[in-house]
């Protein structure tokens, strides 16, 4: 090649790696700013396999068959087609190139070739994507964030020429004879030969081939630049998002409350501790990376049942709004504070922003955005970078209850509920022995022989829970459980009046001053009673005791009653006998499926029921509908939109089913209350929403 075509792909390759340079290092400059993680660990070996499994295997995109794969092609064809970059670099100095190790190797062209093919068709599909389910058509757009439509079609073009550039260049090195491998493989390149022969000749080869060179290297050094300007920033920065991730993944326990580079010590806070994020400063470094990774492509926002049902919240709006305010605000953070004051006035105007508040104060977060979460972790389930939405949603709740004191009205009588009565519904402790009256079969309660540990011939302990001790509906659902263990001869007591809220409403809602308070005294009675092994009907509960308590001392095994009672259907230790005639459709809670990986028992639990025909909803195991209630959302009222509730029963009962089976005190009532409105306007008659404890006791329990 001649010595002008050297010079100017050169020049074109310096300028462009300095401009993305510039960018990474600024970029860098942003992350690191953010607080230090504290309280994670990474190890080697789980980051190893996770990058395998989730970058290199696209695992989670491929959940999503047609567009995940679309993606797999064109991420596996550009890690292939790095040789071919490497090859034109090689080919711009001397014609005759080929990379060394792989010189005559006939399978190497018909590999690129495939790939190449590959990501084509991946532009294609990813094309047809976006003009069928426009974002701009469908409405997902948001006076609080700005639309990034345009970039994504500069990216699609930007991959097209990558390709057809490769293929230029290649089908000219067949028609002059300098392709460097055996070429009768490489089915693409030669069919771009047969195209280009009638046009070029002698000389012209050489000239097209040198053009197709320089534009590749052009065109990929172009690629490089938008990249680092754009959302696809994600194909750097994905790979580091995943090997931090929480794992196994940012669902079930929320992490204890930090503050730069210590765990807050309530008893003992320090002057300058910052409780929760009150400004994008306060994030982790991890939290702005999280930002800044995010690819736009709305998955989480598909599953969201906020966003589903019309609130204002999308995970994907709410990461990109706090992306653009990161970014905005950046000069500002990055200034020296005395050099602050001289920095452009947009900067200084983005900067005094709040980072939650309504339009008219100019918050990056609007409150209603922010209390609409129901933490169901279905945002986190379906990222394919690992973006902990979650995590930060309860962050911001936390400023915003602790340093602010603004939160939605009901949660002051939730608060003042646990705070004095220690149970969300602010009843009497006495109250909660009352369902062991109504029994008739013994219940054995801690203490009441006089000891004060559990009993050596016990196995296990009944965690009642606050909807089982006064919900009426949640206590059909302990009292058929109770009675199951006594059928089987399993040996448990409960705790009764010792017992109280285990503070997941708090912690959800951002008080984690209440939730400590509750937490370390239920560690210290759970403990001081020498409690091992305890069984919940509550997911709620069962996430807090078995993955939250641990960070108080309080190390536990933990089960759902449902996986309690198929250990003992297996055993034999239960038998079910009598049919149950109906058609049940069941519902997965999402704190005892997404948050805690528990789908099969409940299933296979409905399925020993003789008779049963269980239906599954269009929506359900990990890709379950929400059912309202979680992230607090079961003490606050429902103003926006259509009732999360209601869209879910209606899914529910769309199957056709008679009988909705749930697992979870707080999803019974929630799709009770869907059942009641139904049934009220003429609709859903003789449906009815069982527990499946309840289901299984019409079967154990002889006909009568």
């Amino acid at each position: 090649m001649n010595a002008l075509a050297t010079g100017i792909a050169l020049l074109v390759t310096v300028v462009a790696l300095a401009v993305a340079a510039r960018r990474l290092h600024w970029l860098y400059r942003l992350i690191h700013s953010g607080q230090p993680l504290t309280g994670r660990d990474v190890d080697a070996g789980a980051v190893t396999q996770t990058e395998v499994q989730e970058v290199v295997g696209q695992r989670r995109l491929l959940a999503w068959t047609v567009p995940g794969l679309a993606h797999a092609f064109v991420f596996w064809g550009f890690l292939v087609l790095g040789l071919t970059i490497v090859e034109a670099y090689g080919a711009i100095i001397d014609r005759n190139f080929s990379i060394p190790v792989l010189d005559g190797w006939a399978w190497i062209p018909f590999v690129e070739d495939l790939f190449a093919v590959a990501v084509l068709l991946g532009v294609a599909v990813f094309a047809i994507i976006r003009l069928r389910s426009s974002p701009r058509r469908l409405g997902r757009r948001s006076r609080f964030y700005g639309s990034h439509l345009g970039a994504a079609w500069l990216v699609l073009f930007m991959i097209f020429n990558v390709i057809w550039t490769l293929l230029l260049y290649r089908g000219a090195q067949i028609e002059r004879g300098d392709f460097p491998y055996p070429s009768q493989w490489a089915f693409a390149s030669n069919w771009v030969a047969d195209l280009l022969g009638p046009l070029t000749t002698g000389s012209d080869d050489l000239r097209v081939e040198t053009v197709g060179l320089l534009l590749q290297i052009i065109v990929i050094m172009a690629f490089l630049v938008i990249v680092v300007y754009s959302k696809h920033l994600h194909i750097a920065f994905a790979p580091f998002n995943v090997a931090y991730k929480r794992r196994p993944d940012a669902l079930g326990p929320l992490l204890p409350m930090a503050s730069g580079d210590h765990l807050i010590d309530f008893e003992d806070p320090k002057d300058d501790d910052v409780f929760g994020r009150g400004a994008i400063e306060d994030f982790t470094w991890k939290g702005l990376l999280d930002f800044s990774t995010c690819t736009e492509c709305g998955r989480c926002q598909s599953q969201c049942p906020a966003w589903n049902t019309d609130k204002p919240l999308s995970p994907k709006l709410l990461v990109m709004g706090l992306r653009d305010h990161a970014f905005g605000k950046a000069p500002y953070v990055l200034a020296a504070e005395e050099a602050r004051g001289g920095l452009p006035e947009d900067v200084r105007a983005e900067a005094e922003r709040p980072l939650v508040g309504t339009a008219e104060e100019h918050g990056v977060v609007d409150p209603d955005v922010l209390w609409s979460c129901t933490s169901c972790g279905a945002c986190v389930q379906q990222c394919p970078v690992d973006i902990e939405h979650v995590d930060h949603i309860m962050d911001m709740r936390r400023y915003q209850v602790l340093v602010e004191s603004q939160f939605p009205g009901e949660l002051g009588g939730l608060f003042k509920n646990l705070e004095t009565k220690a149970n969300p519904w602010g009843m009497n402790a006495a109250v909660r022995n009352a369902w062991i009256g109504e029994v008739d079969f013994p219940v054995r309660v801690v203490g009441e022989d006089g000891g004060e540990t559990i009993p050596d011939d016990v196995e296990w302990l009944l965690w009642v829970g606050c909807a089982g001790a006064f919900d009426d509906r949640a206590k059909r659902t302990v009292k058929a459980v109770a009675e199951l263990l006594h059928i089987a001869g399993v040996p448990y007591v409960v705790l009764g009046d010792g017992e109280s809220c285990t503070g997941d409403p708090a912690r959800r809602s951002g008080n984690e001053f209440l939730f400590q308070m509750l937490a370390q005294a239920n560690v210290e009675v759970l403990n001081g009673i020498g409690a091992k092994k305890i069984v919940t009907t509550c997911p709620h509960c069962l996430n807090t005791l078995g993955r939250e308590y641990p960070q108080l001392g309080g190390r536990y095994e933990v089960v759902h009653h449902t996986q309690l009672l198929n250990r003992l259907v297996r055993e034999g230790r239960l038998t079910p006998v009598a049919p149950v005639e109906e058609k049940t459709v069941y519902h997965d809670p999402c704190y005892l499926g997404r948050h805690n990986k528990v789908y099969q028992p409940p299933r296979d639990l409905l399925a020993s029921v003789p008779g049963l025909q269980l239906a599954e909803a269009p929506r359900h195991r990990e890709r379950s509908f929400c059912c309202g209630a979680g992230g607090a959302r079961m003490w606050m009222e429902e103003r926006i939109g259509k009732r999360v509730n209601e869209t879910r029963t209606d899914e529910l009962l769309g199957t056709g089913a008679a009988t909705v089976a749930t697992g979870c005190p707080f999803c019974r009532v929630m799709i009770s209350d869907g059942v009641t409105k139904l049934q009220a306007a003429g609709g859903a008659a003789g449906v009815e929403v069982n527990d499946i404890a309840q289901l299984l006791l019409r079967a154990v329990q002889s006909p009568t």
